[in-house]
């Protein structure tokens, strides 16, 4: 089910239950996973995408095995703050995912989360390839850590 606030999301999590960031590019899913009390997002994988069948069972064993309750997925606005085709792209993922799982769902604002992760990689100091390999899965951290930091406030 798609949720319109953070607020919403959070009133139908299961007590305890963990919220999970999901970064959807066209190659890749960075995913992370918040802990339990709703105050830290820790990078967990990255999935190479094929088709929707397959990315889609690898994320629903993830939020089997993490005990995910909810997602705030990354949507990569324009920075006018218009949607453009990526968007369209993200809101049909998220609404085929919504089919297969009755999970909470939020679209969340990414703008630069990757540019602002990679920024601090290279700060770092990380290899090109060390940032490449995790650069997804902590976009996905910072983006899922935007949603829990507005839980607080």
């Amino acid at each position: 089910m798609i949720v319109a606030t953070l607020q919403e999301l959070v009133q139908l999590l299961p007590r305890h239950g963990r919220l999970m960031g999901l970064d959807l590019g066209e190659k890749t899913i960075g995913i992370a996973v918040g802990d339990p009390g709703h105050m830290i997002a820790t990078p967990v994988a990255t999935i190479r995408r094929k088709k929707f069948t397959e990315d889609s069972r690898q994320l629903l064993k993830l939020i089997d095995e993490r005990q995910v309750g909810g997602l705030v997925v990354g949507l990569p606005l324009n920075m006018d703050g218009s949607e453009g085709p990526r968007c369209q792209s993200v809101r049909q993922f998220g609404n085929n995912l919504a089919k297969l799982r009755d999970l909470p769902m939020l679209f969340w604002d990414e703008r630069l989360s990757t540019v602002a992760v990679t920024r601090d990689m290279i700060f770092a100091d990380l290899s090109r390839a060390k940032r490449a390999r995790i650069v997804d899965e902590s976009a996905a951290a910072f983006i899922l850590q935007g949603a829990l930091d507005g839980l607080k406030r």
